[in-house]
């Protein structure tokens, strides 16, 4: 199982990140939520970026371009082994940074990846 950390994470139904944390925790992968409302999603707490996460496997990104440079140290420090740009946060500037640091920028979507059992 791959541990995901979820950025931009919602308790809005309507929003894919919402979708996705429950089509992962439904499928055994343990989630992290990061976002900036609080609430909880698929049973997990919505947390700010304050704490850098342990054994990250996956993080999957649901803001857009404009926000992602306020996430990029955490994204680093995290150290995952891949991050999903899911459509419409594709950033070739983070892909480039990520390269840098030996993290794999995947541009997919996460749900189309679970759905079809290639996560």
């Amino acid at each position: 199982m791959k541990k995901t950390l979820i950025i931009g994470a919602s308790t809005d139904p309507s929003r894919y990140s919402y979708k996705a944390a429950h089509m992962l925790t439904a499928k055994g992968h343990p989630i992290v939520n990061i976002g900036i409302k609080k609430g909880e999603v698929a049973g997990v707490p919505i947390q700010k970026p304050d704490e850098i996460i342990q054994d990250i496997h996956t993080i999957t990104l649901y803001v857009g371009p404009a926000l992602q440079p306020g996430y990029y140290d955490y994204i680093i420090k995290t150290n995952p082994k891949r991050v999903i740009f899911n459509p419409g946060t594709e950033n070739e500037a983070l892909e480039e940074l990520l390269k840098e640091n030996g993290i794999e920028p995947v541009i997919a979507c996460t749900l189309v990846l679970l759905s079809t059992g290639q996560y």
